[in-house]
Formats: C-alpha cells, sequence, structure tokens
C-alpha cells in the first residue's frame, strides 16, 4: 500500500517528527497520524535524542516523553552495531558518506524488518532498505 516492501512497522526519522510537530497541515502529519492510529510506528534511541535535543521548554519534554514512552522501542544489539559499520563502509566504497544517525536508523529498520519514513533521501542509498511512502489522497 504505502510500503516499497517489509512489514508495517516504520522507523521515522527525526525529519517527519519535526514535521509533525511544526507543521500541522503538512502530508508528513497527516500520514504519521495515520500511521500512529494503526500502531504502526517504533522508535529508535538515536532519533529519540535528536529530538529532545531541541526542546526548548519543560512542557514540550513532557509531551515529548509521554508520546514515545507509548511506542515500541528498538535496541541496538552488537549485530546492529556491525550492520552499521558495514553499511557505512558499502556507501563509502560507492563515493558516498552517510550520516551516523541515518546509518543507524537503517541499521536497526533492516535487523528487524522494518521500512524508513523519511525526508532524507540518503537513505535510497542502502541496499535492501525499505522505503514508506505515504499513501497519495
Amino acid at each position: 500500500m504505502g510500503f516499497t516492501s517489509g512489514s508495517g512497522r516504520v522507523v521515522v526519522d527525526t525529519s517527519i517528527w519535526i514535521s509533525f510537530f511544526n507543521r500541522p497541515a503538512s502530508i508528513e502529519k497527516q500520514a504519521l497520524d495515520d500511521l500512529l492510529d494503526r500502531d504502526d510506528v517504533v522508535l529508535v534511541g538515536i532519533v529519540l535524542t535528536e529530538l529532545l535535543q531541541g526542546v526548548r521548554s519543560k512542557t514540550e519534554r513532557e509531551v515529548l516523553h509521554e508520546l514515545f514512552s507509548a511506542l515500541p522501542y528498538l535496541e541496538m544489539t552488537f549485530q546492529t552495531w556491525l550492520s552499521a559499520g558495514d553499511l557505512s563502509s558499502f556507501v563509502r566504497q560507492k563515493g558516498k558518506t552517510l550520516g551516523f544517525p541515518d546509518l543507524l536508523i537503517a541499521a536497526l529498520a533492516l535487523q528487524h524488518s522494518c521500512s524508513v519514513y523519511s525526508l532524507d533521501h540518503d537513505f535510497r542509498q542502502i541496499p535492501g532498505l525499505s522505503l514508506y511512502t505515504p499513501p497519495t489522497a
């Protein structure tokens, strides 16, 4: 439906969460609302950390804590770290460099057969990674 492949679970990247919180009329907000309603969103630590570093108030922090505490969470394992290193090496051999957060998100998504929902086109460079595309209206 909105997936290029993979299961129904989706790792949502920081870029989508920022749009979700800051642009209430955006396609990303609508799509993420739908994913949340279907319980298809999973959280990874690097996204949580990136979002918390931008918090401007105690109230914002409390809202994020409450929302993210309700989501399933994917833990990093030794295998995840190996996968992230292998992905980095692979894309470097192709002349590209991916940021550390993107490597961790991709490694976790691949390990847990999840899609990734992001505005960042760098994820397209990762072989075998399923990208979530919202259904068109």
